[in-house]
């Protein structure tokens, strides 16, 4: 059976022309539903719909984890990726012909998609033959968004998540792309400057930039905007110490 994981960006104006031949030879697409009203789910299908693609979405295990700490965080992510390998793995084996996994963004940047096909592959179950299509990563569309360069020249970026900011401020690193943020928590960096967007590349997109003091409110009020528009927010900043 042959898989394509495929980097949709933000939506179908992201498709790169490889990852459209893809689409226009997969049979369906096998997406999480973490609820009824997903609205990253609708999204897919709407990247789907313009392949002409039926949909079969597998109810989400991860839906209702709440990981506390480094060792729940760890230990919840590898259950979930178990129960992810055992149901997309029971979607493969029921269907005929080729599936397509579509990632927000790109496949290579904080998702696991990768992971659990390569788990499927190797547990024989399902005879798996994959590839990975690239697509436009969060960090791209922030880079050209505010029309910058994400490090200095000859310079090095360190792009980890919110959770574990703290960690690369404390071990000194002063250029920092921040993903994955369920809050913003930037105390301690007032005189950082700070280029920060939110559901980029869609509709509601929201950007602002400036010295954390001075805009720190604006993108939490921004934020918010963007979640009651939407019902989620998926949003990316660069840090950079004075």
């Amino acid at each position: 059976m042959k898989v394509h994981i495929i980097g949709i960006g933000m939506g179908p104006q992201h498709v790169t022309p490889e990852a459209a031949a893809a689409l226009r030879a997969c049979d369906y697409v096998v997406a999480a539903e973490k609820s009824g009203d997903d609205a990253l789910l609708a999204l897919r299908r709407e990247v789907a719909d313009h392949y002409d693609l039926p949909v079969v979405a597998v109810p989400d295990p991860s839906r209702d984890r709440e990981p506390v700490g480094d060792g729940g965080y760890v230990g919840a992510v590898a259950d979930w990726h178990a129960a992810r390998v055992a149901a997309y793995e029971s979607v493969l084996a029921q269907r005929q012909g080729s599936a397509a996994f579509l990632v927000w963004g790109d496949p290579a940047f904080y998702d696991s998609t990768i992971r659990i096909i390569e788990a499927i592959a190797a547990r024989g179950t399902v005879s798996v033959d994959y590839d990975v299509l690239p697509g436009i990563s969060a960090l791209q569309l922030l880079a050209a968004r505010h029309r910058i360069v994400l490090h200095d020249v000859g310079q090095p970026l360190h792009v980890t998540t919110g959770r574990r900011l703290g960690e690369a401020v404390d071990a000194g690193l002063t250029n920092i792309a921040v993903m994955l943020n369920r809050t913003l928590r930037l105390d301690g960096l007032e005189e950082w400057r700070i280029w920060w967007g939110a559901n980029l590349g869609r509709p509601e997109e929201a950007l602002v930039a400036g010295r954390v003091r001075d805009v720190l409110e604006e993108i939490e009020s921004a934020r918010e905007q963007v979640r009651a528009a939407t019902g989620w927010v998926m949003d990316i900043y660069l840090l950079q110490a004075p």
